[in-house]
């Protein structure tokens, strides 16, 4: 099969390689639709992840496609049943499991691979994590099953009240998610971002008020004038860069929580007003990843068809084009692309 594998920093190779085979407890499904993603830009660009992958590898891991083999001892799936798997699953048996606290689970399974003509999904995977897509969801909308489950995981620990007023830096993929996600949740989001187009759409997913930085002096500032001085009930950083991070501490209100979602670089680090911090009992929360209630929870939002999620599919692309799809992400051209192997 045809096969994207990632050897390096922005260093892709599209390459022939043996059509997977499931063993014990595995599916194998033929991908139809598999959607580019912010972390995926990310790994590109910076040839790597501390957590999901090690080089060289097979890549992508949001998808949506069919079950073409059964492994020994799998039962409630049938060949020609649609499906997605998230790209992950929790051990169950560790530490943070017992506390269900599963994205913090030390032996979490990672699959990668949806770039390619086949995927093979790993047994523990099949057992919590391979989910059916409802009939009427077409399979472009199911594959962002996986990054929607990693917002819906954010606004869950966002100590977030109905009525809030949230604050999302970030026009991504991701940023956009959180403003319908957060609307869901009746709250009030002003979402700042760099670019007017996707701005707009985040006025069509519910954003009380949009802002382009570029057009700001002093975005904490605003922030404060929004909100009768105080600043965000819940700030939450989508962009993965040190400095919104600091940005978005500095928007939050005293006795606010700032949710630091976006993943930045390897080694990097923020400084913190240590008697802001303290006096104005701020909340600094890194969060990470989804839990299996939250993968069904956002193949469910997905499957409402409440929210127009197609919006954020810029193109569909064969996957022969796929690193000029990561490009056109790079140069901001495109939020996500949905990739068609066949």
């Amino acid at each position: 099969m045809l096969a994207a594998l990632l050897y390096g920093r922005e260093d892709l190779r599209l390459e022939t390689v043996p059509d997977p085979a499931p063993g014990a407890g595995e599916v194998v499904i033929q991908v139809s639709v598999a959607t580019t993603c912010g972390t995926d830009l990310k790994v590109w660009r910076r040839g790597g992840h501390a957590k999901m992958l090690q080089l060289p590898t097979l890549f992508g891991h949001e998808a949506a496609g069919k079950i073409v083999a059964l492994g020994a001892g799998v039962t409630g799936w049938n060949l020609g049943d649609r499906v997605i798997a998230n790209n992950s699953a929790p051990c169950l048996n560790c530490f943070f499991c017992d506390r269900q606290e599963y994205s913090l689970c030390p032996n979490l399974t990672f699959n990668n691979g949806t770039f390619a003509e086949y995927l093979k999904v790993l047994a523990p995977i099949v057992a919590q994590n391979l989910l059916p897509i409802p009939a009427d969801l077409p399979d472009s909308l199911a594959a962002m099953t996986e990054p929607l489950a990693c917002v819906l995981h954010g606004v869950a620990r966002s100590n977030l009240k109905a009525g809030d007023r949230v604050v999302v830096l970030g026009d991504g993929a991701i940023g956009l998610m959180f403003v319908a996600a957060l609307q869901q949740q009746s709250a009030q989001v002003f979402l700042f971002g760099g670019s007017d187009d996707r701005l707009a759409i985040g006025q069509q997913f519910g954003a009380t008020r949009t802002f382009n930085y570029h057009h700001i002096d002093d975005l904490p500032a605003l922030v404060r004038d929004l909100t009768e001085g105080w600043g965000a009930d819940v700030a939450i950083e989508a962009t993965g860069v040190p400095s919104a991070w600091e940005t978005a501490i500095a928007c939050a209100r005293p006795g606010g929580t700032v949710n630091l979602f976006g993943g930045c670089p390897r080694d990097t680090s923020i400084t913190v007003n240590t008697d802001r911090l303290h006096y104005s009992e701020l909340t600094l929360k890194g969060v990470f990843h989804n839990t299996p209630a939250h993968v069904r929870s956002a193949l469910s939002l997905l499957a409402s068809r409440t929210v127009p999620f197609e919006l954020l599919i810029s193109n569909h692309q064969p996957l022969k084009q796929l690193e000029q799809a990561f490009q056109a992400m790079k140069d901001r051209k495109a939020i996500k692309v949905a990739i068609v192997p066949r």
